[in-house]
């Protein structure tokens, strides 16, 4: 199991743990004990499904943290074949039904669609910003701006909704920014050092909000450009700079990303700048969450 599959598994229980999942009073106490049930996830909206995978992890980790009866846990989870996370789907489309004991489908009734709404909704911004530049050849990047300890999940949401992650954490990439810049000594000298003291494998990004800043990356060896905080004309003209210059200095690539100010609304006018990349921190900090429920019914 890699640290990825470690942390999701730590997160699902936790969410147990917080909701006090296998202590439900009110289940409970108006709950028979033997009663099984069938429960239907619906979507209200349309929307892109994501954290499907979620369902079965949660009552697995249930039963591992719950001393009722192994009879108690025996469960399954269906879905239709053409739904799984990234599908679009319309309102009232039924996402997938389990079959489970009652008392242990309305204990976990609430994480669950806490957890898928808040993916799901992630997942559904995500594939508007990239139908907005559909055929541009730009893509979509997610941030770092994302619910501390949800890191892993929001960015899965993201590749759901067909957005492309950037760097999951610090250790993950090198990005020198304006603070760096001012801290470190300047572009020149921040710029040195990353690359005389990265490991093999690292590129080193540099974040510009002027053509001077950005003049100073490109000679001094930075090899990635975050366009901050620029108007589209800006990134326009910046993007013809750093041509001119790989122009003049064949054999060297520099993909080029747009961030800050970012909506839905400006985000084909920045694609058409001819950026290779546009980071939206919106996608993780701001998205709504979708509209799903769940229905509950008792097996005759």
């Amino acid at each position: 199991m890699d640290w990825k599959t470690t942390r999701i598994e730590a997160l699902l229980e936790q969410a147990l743990i917080e909701d006090r999942a296998t202590s439900d009073w009110t289940t409970n106490l108006t709950i028979g004990p033997e009663l099984r049930a069938t429960a239907s996830i619906i979507a209200r909206q349309e929307l892109v499904v994501c954290g499907l995978g979620a369902i079965p992890r949660f009552f697995e980790i249930f039963a591992q943290l719950d001393p009722r009866p192994a009879s108690h846990r025996r469960y399954e989870v269906v879905s239709h074949p053409e739904i799984f996370d990234g599908v679009r789907v319309h309102e009232g489309q039924v996402l997938a039904v389990i079959r489970h004991n009652a008392r242990t489908l309305l204990s976990c009734e609430r994480v669950i669609l806490n957890l898928m709404q808040h993916l799901s909704g992630i997942a559904t911004a995500t594939r508007r910003y990239v139908d907005a530049i559909d055929g541009t050849g730009t893509r979509v990047l997610d941030t770092r701006k994302t619910i501390p300890g949800l890191r892993i999940l929001e960015k899965y949401a993201v590749l759901s909704g067909g957005g492309t992650n950037h760097r999951i954490d610090l250790a993950s990439g090198i990005l020198i920014k304006n603070n760096h810049i001012a801290l470190g000594g300047g572009v020149a000298t921040a710029v040195k050092n990353a690359l005389e003291k990265r490991k093999k494998g690292q590129r080193v990004q540099v974040e510009v909000r002027t053509p001077i800043e950005l003049e100073d990356a490109l000679e001094n060896g930075a090899e990635a450009i975050l366009l901050d905080n620029m108007t589209p004309a800006q990134a326009a003209a910046s993007v013809v700079q750093i041509k001119a210059f790989l122009a003049a200095n064949p054999g060297r690539t520099i993909p080029t990303e747009a961030s800050g100010g970012i909506k839905l609304e400006n985000i084909r006018s920045y694609a058409e700048t001819g950026v290779d990349f546009i980071s939206v921190g919106a996608l993780t900090h701001s998205s709504s969450a979708a509209d799903i429920s769940m229905r509950i019914t008792a097996e005759e």
